[in-house]
């Protein structure tokens, strides 16, 4: 199964992780299959918030999916101004690239990438 757009062109997929808990977990399953079954021109993900907070910390679950991401060859993107205010960069920057997110969101939306979040 493949996913297109109502022109005909395969979607690309911009996932939106925030949640810290079991609820993100769809979504990164979701983009391992996708990846894996080329349901998508293109996935990208990104850590917002609290999930990027829990990479930060160490949060197991969630270290797990990103190791099984980079196996794929896909980095996920953490919202930089989150991390600095917080004081986290250097701990993410181990797991994700760590971008303002704002500007590659906008980006990814002109480019026609359906958002979902999770």
């Amino acid at each position: 199964m493949r996913l297109f757009s109502g022109d005909g062109t395969m979607v690309k997929a911009l996932v939106i992780i925030s949640s810290a808990d079991e609820r993100a977990i769809p979504g990164f399953m979701w983009v391992i299959n996708a990846i894996k079954n080329g349901w998508v021109e293109d996935v990208e993900v990104i850590l917002f918030g609290p999930a990027e907070r829990a990479v930060a910390e160490g949060d197991e679950l969630f270290i797990q999916w990103i190791k099984k991401l980079a196996e794929m060859g896909r980095t996920p993107t953490a919202c930089r101004r989150i991390a600095e205010v917080e004081g986290f960069v250097g701990p993410l920057e181990k797991y994700t690239k760590v971008e303002y997110v704002g500007r590659i969101i906008a980006e990814r939306l002109e480019e026609g990438y359906v958002p979902m979040t999770f």
